[in-house]
């Protein structure tokens, strides 16, 4: 598999995270409308044995990678620093990536930091979070229905502007073309990616696609994955990794969602980004495994597979006290 950067431009709010497991999902729609189902199909061949034709990692600032979450006593703390304040460092700057792991925490920076660099206006975060009203309506009478006015909220995600956020994605050229894989993403950015994109929200631009080297540590012994992953049964050193488990409620997208039977999926267990694992960073360049398949994740679309696979960075971990 070849290794590519994405850079893009967001150009709306968003409804639903930017995360790697979900987008390939939508890529996976965007073959089957772009190419044909029978594309898609050959795309998905022995993807749960390994062999995934893509692995997508989910969006992070420009120039950054997401910091481990490591236990504190593995790294050396910033002084004069308060916990609060130490633990709002989230984003390790691409250039310190080779240095010595537990000296991470004093070279990351807050989101605070981050936009203040990358952009003019002031601002504390990267992103803020609004509830936008809606109300159920009933297409047929182009009413509210007989039950009367229904409102409900959706929580919308602004970004700050000015910020660029990068996308890693491994791909199986044979497969699916570079070509043919950018035109997709371009796709689920003029359409708008996740929830409510037929309203307006999820929309992005693609500014450069290009081959892109992951980096990696020197005599490394252990991952830091890029995207959820299900670790389950792999063998992993479990004494030695970190990692924060998530429960995914996925839903089906496109036009699954009017078929009949439930639009809801089975509730997946991952790790979630940014997890560390005591491992030998495969020359594939992910970890983790397909989920899915033979109606394992869904009784409505019974060969629905879900991305447990993760890009990865390799790392020399050395899990020594810190004093």
């Amino acid at each position: 598999m070849k290794s590519y950067k994405l850079t893009l431009t967001l150009q709306s709010a968003f409804a639903t995270p930017l995360k790697g497991d979900t987008l390939f999902g939508q890529l996976c729609w965007a073959i089957r409308n772009r190419l044909g189902e029978d594309a898609l199909t050959e795309c998905l061949a022995d993807y749960t044995n390994n062999q995934p034709f893509a692995v997508v990692s989910d969006a992070f600032p420009e120039g950054y990678f997401p910091l481990p979450k490591l236990p504190s006593y593995l790294y050396q703390l910033p002084e004069d620093q308060d916990r609060k304040a130490i633990k709002k460092r989230t984003w390790l700057p691409e250039a310190a990536f080779q240095q010595p792991i537990n000296q991470w925490l004093k070279l990351a920076v807050t989101a605070k930091a981050l936009v203040n660099v990358t952009d003019s206006k002031p601002a504390t975060q990267l992103s803020e979070k609004h509830p936008h009203a809606h109300n159920t309506i009933n297409r047929q009478t182009n009413t509210t229905g007989d039950g009367g006015f229904a409102p409900y909220s959706v929580e919308q995600e602004w970004f700050v502007p000015g910020v660029r956020w990068s996308i890693y994605l491994l791909l199986d050229t044979n497969r699916l073309s570079v070509e043919d894989c950018q035109q997709c993403l371009d796709d689920i950015g003029a359409f708008g990616f996740g929830k409510d994109a037929s309203i307006g929200l999820g929309k992005f631009s693609i500014d450069a696609f290009q081959e892109y080297t992951l980096p990696a540590q020197a005599s490394a012994n252990a991952c830091l994955t890029l995207a959820p992953c299900a670790p389950q049964g792999l063998g992993f050193d479990s004494q030695h990794s970190y990692y924060q488990l998530f429960t995914r409620f996925g839903r089906h997208g496109d036009i699954a969602v009017h078929q009949e039977g439930k639009p809801f999926k089975n509730p997946l267990l991952l790790a979630q980004t940014g997890a560390v694992f005591k491992t030998l960073a495969p020359q594939s360049g992910f970890i983790g495994q397909g989920v899915g398949g033979q109606g394992e994740l869904s009784k409505t679309l019974a060969a629905t597979i879900h991305q447990g696979y993760a890009p990865v960075l390799a790392i020399n971990f050395n899990e020594s006290v810190n004093p």
